[in-house]
């Protein structure tokens, strides 16, 4: 039987306009800041340029967004008996992002440092999203209007925190094997995360759009 529309799942579109927000407020800030490397430095490093109150701000306004995307999510999926803990994970993320705008990284002697308090943020973000997506999968294979997508969700999750433990391990610090590679990974990590989001995003539409069609026609 078709549940009935509900408003809230129209927050999914955040899952579209957040991810081309963010990579838009990057690629910018990159033009403005010709001597930053995307390919060695991390998102984050943009913080510590002269116009780095853009990455704060563009971290605030992706938690806001984000976080409606989520919200959107609960109510696209039924619920189920745990199925609050993936929105939940998911929601951290979004905490994750505040705390990385409110301690950004920072110029020491001219080079671009990372606070501890922005290794909080980074933990939370990545490994909400990634273990959120993860868990979410599971509420999915239970709905079937979600099933063919629980795969695709679970593997993303899986990637993410492979790529995630290779880039807070093996690539953020100096003398770590990937170092020089670090931006790149980083980079990858997030365009699999933001994919994920617009693929999600996307079929929540379609089923609101087929719900409202059946709402109409009954």
């Amino acid at each position: 039987m078709t549940r009935p529309a509900c408003p809230f799942t129209r927050l999914v579109l955040a899952g579209v306009i957040g991810p081309i927000w963010f990579i838009t407020l990057v690629i910018v800030q990159g033009i403005l800041q010709p001597d930053y490397s995307h390919i060695a430095m991390p998102i984050s490093a943009l913080a510590a340029w002269p116009a780095g109150w853009m990455q704060n701000l563009n971290f605030f306004v992706s938690a806001v967004v984000f976080a409606a995307f989520v919200g959107g999510v609960h109510h696209a999926i039924a619920p189920t008996r745990y199925g609050l803990a993936g929105i939940l994970l998911l929601l951290t993320s979004c905490v994750g992002l505040v705390v990385a705008g409110v301690f950004p990284w920072i110029p020491v002697n001219g080079v671009p440092t990372e606070t501890p308090s922005h290794v909080v943020g980074a933990v939370l973000v990545f490994l909400g999203a990634s273990t959120g997506l993860m868990t979410l999968s599971r509420r999915m294979a239970a709905d079937a209007e979600w099933r063919s997508l629980s795969g695709y969700v679970l593997a993303t999750g899986s990637v993410m925190l492979i790529l995630f433990i290779i880039v807070g391990g093996f690539a953020i610090e100096e003398g770590t094997p990937f170092h020089q590679w670090a931006g790149l990974l980083q980079r990858i990590l997030v365009v699999v995360w933001f994919t994920c989001m617009i693929v999600i995003a996307r079929r929540a539409l379609r089923i609101d759009r087929e719900r409202r069609r059946a709402s109409r026609s009954a």
